[in-house]
């Protein structure tokens, strides 16, 4: 059983007054009200000498023109408590700092720029930090770990979902009491809409942190669990996604209407293993994986009879009005296709962005007084750099601020936090000393040269690399990253003289041979914009991305006013 926990001390923000100091000619000034520093700093004469040299400067003028935008940003900051109506928490799985500055260059390099000084969408926010993404017992985190912090503001084990670190992996009896709520929980049980979107299997570790709780990750589906478990109660993460309302309104107490939009991949968690179950687009001979002979996508129709059961481009283009909610859309038998090689889908698949804009039209349609949580995760990044392909992971990100910019577009921003923020980081690298604008996917091109620069072997090499994982693949126009677990791990230098390295197939070389490349473990950053957004500033510890999103909406707030009195 669950308990709602608010608590009694009250949350007070401070904004540290804003002090600028102008020393210009020895002459110093000094304000506290941001509208005498614009017009400060903007009529302040520049003395000749400076003139010349600094204003007409095209980087200095653009240096001041964004310290003029900035100054404005701390007009916008809504500090009370519950400022926000809606709350969007987009996840870019595996996006490391490293991965955004070659998203930044490549998402500007393929519109003809040299890409250096590009934006992605949520680097244009006015509110950023850093959050410190390790787990209780990892130096290096997983999804699952991170994910809980995220959702539910405690931090826990590795492999762990929506329980404490109290909980041994793998120990369904140790689970028992270890419960923490979630975000979206909360959303649900104070009348908010909800939403899950992702381009990973639903039921996959960061989705499945929103809904679940489970002491180990990959218990997607009963035949995943050891018969121990599902003897002592312990139910597979697909289970408890379908039956999310029953089990809020067993545990709480309270009415609800269930997860209003969920939209990924991972039918084989929900169907039976049984080919006469398997969808019209189905891969394997056998797409379902369950062995308990349950088909939970019936049981999900049965419980909303009025609901929408999605599986291909035709069905989701179909959603158009929240009389049609809930929507469970399952558009792949495992993960969604990577955006590149999304064409290849036999019954088509919408993109993470057309996902994101159809959750918000639906959820933005139901109640608009209430107010919605939705979770986008860009799922995708982080399979792209575990199979050691930049140009998927690269892609999935700008896929990823696409969704974002229309998020933004579809929404109020006086009314809704969006937060952009990264579970862990990867191994990967931006390495050498490239030009400006040198592609960001090719080989070493050093300043001033136009020959590709050698290393101490003789050889070319690229800007961007893995410390670990299966290492070089030359695989042509190839747009499905996956198919490098299909052969050898090759590690170490190879002679890319003949290779190009831009092309969709081509895997960066590795140092280490691993099965997989591997998360890495420095910090991540936040990214936010609306009610609260100024929260995010500074370097936090992971699990406080939580207590922002609660701060700002007031969750636990709205969810105690709607618990039974005792």
């Amino acid at each position: 059983m669950h308990s709602v926990i608010v608590n009694k001390k009250r949350v007070v923000t401070n904004i540290a007054t804003l002090v600028i100091v102008l020393a210009i000619g020895g002459c110093s000034k000094v304000t506290s009200n941001p509208e005498q520093v614009k017009n400060t700093v903007a009529n302040e004469p520049l003395a000749p000498s400076l003139q010349a040299s600094m204003s007409v400067n095209p980087w200095y003028q653009s240096a001041e023109n964004s310290l003029q935008s900035d100054l404005t940003k701390f007009q916008t900051i809504q500090p009370q408590i519950g400022s926000a109506k809606n709350v969007i928490l987009f996840v870019g799985d595996g996006m490391s700092i490293a991965t955004i500055t070659a998203a930044r260059i490549l998402d500007g390099q393929l519109r003809g720029e040299s890409g250096e000084e590009n934006q992605l969408s949520f680097e244009k926010f006015p509110f950023t930090g850093f959050s410190k993404t390790y787990n209780v017992d990892a130096q290096t985190p997983d999804s699952a770990g991170t994910m809980t912090a995220m959702m539910s503001g405690v931090k826990t084990d590795a492999g762990i979902i929506g329980l404490s670190e109290k909980v041994s992996r793998g120990d369904c009896a140790s689970s028992k009491g270890t419960e923490v709520i979630s975000a979206l929980e909360l959303a649900e049980i104070a009348g908010m809409g909800t939403g899950i979107v992702t381009t990973a299997r639903l039921t996959h570790a960061t989705p499945a942190a929103t809904y679940a709780h489970s002491p180990d990750r990959d218990w997607e589906d009963v035949s995943d669990m050891p018969t121990e478990a599902i003897a002592q109660g312990c139910v597979d993460i697909a289970d408890q996604f379908v039956h999310f309302k029953e089990r809020i309104q067993q545990e709480y107490g309270v009415s609800v209407d269930g997860i209003d939009v969920a939209m990924g991949g991972g039918r084989r968690h929900f169907l039976p293993k049984d080919a006469a179950f398997n969808s019209p687009d189905a891969v394997s001979a056998i797409e379902g994986d369950r062995t308990d002979n349950r088909d939970l996508i019936a049981e999900w129709k049965k419980l909303y009879p009025s609901g929408q059961y999605v599986m291909d481009q035709t069905g989701f283009d179909a959603l158009t009005t929240a009389a049609q909610l809930p929507v469970l859309g399952l558009f792949n038998e495992s993960h969604m296709r990577y955006e590149m090689d999304r064409k290849n889908d036999v019954s088509g698949e919408p993109s993470l962005s057309e996902m994101t804009a159809k959750a918000i039209q639906l959820l933005e349609a139901k109640d608009k007084n209430k107010g919605y949580f939705l979770m986008v995760e860009a799922g995708r990044i982080d399979h792209g750099h575990h199979a050691g392909s930049a140009f998927n992971a690269l892609h999935e990100s700008i896929e990823l601020s696409q969704a974002v910019a229309k998020a933004q577009a579809s929404t109020n921003p006086n009314e809704t936090l969006i937060i952009v923020t990264s579970d862990h980081s990867h191994v990967f690298t931006m390495a050498g000393y490239p030009k400006r604008g040198n592609p960001i996917l090719g080989k070493v091109v050093s300043v001033g040269s136009d020959q590709e620069a050698l290393a101490l072997d003789d050889m070319p090499y690229t800007t961007l690399g893995y410390a670990n994982g299966r290492g070089f693949k030359d695989l042509g126009e190839e747009t499905d990253g996956d198919l490098a677990y299909e052969h050898p791990v090759d590690q170490g230098r190879k002679d890319l003289n003949s290779i190009n390295t831009q092309t969709p197939g081509y895997h960066q070389e590795a140092l280490i041979p691993l099965e997989s490349e591997t998360h890495s473990g420095e910090d991540v950053g936040i990214f936010s914009t609306g009610p609260g957004a100024h929260l995010v500033s500074g370097v936090h510890e992971q699990n406080v991305i939580f207590h922002i999103m609660n701060y700002a909406a007031n969750l636990t707030g709205k969810a105690t006013s709607t618990l039974p009195k005792k």
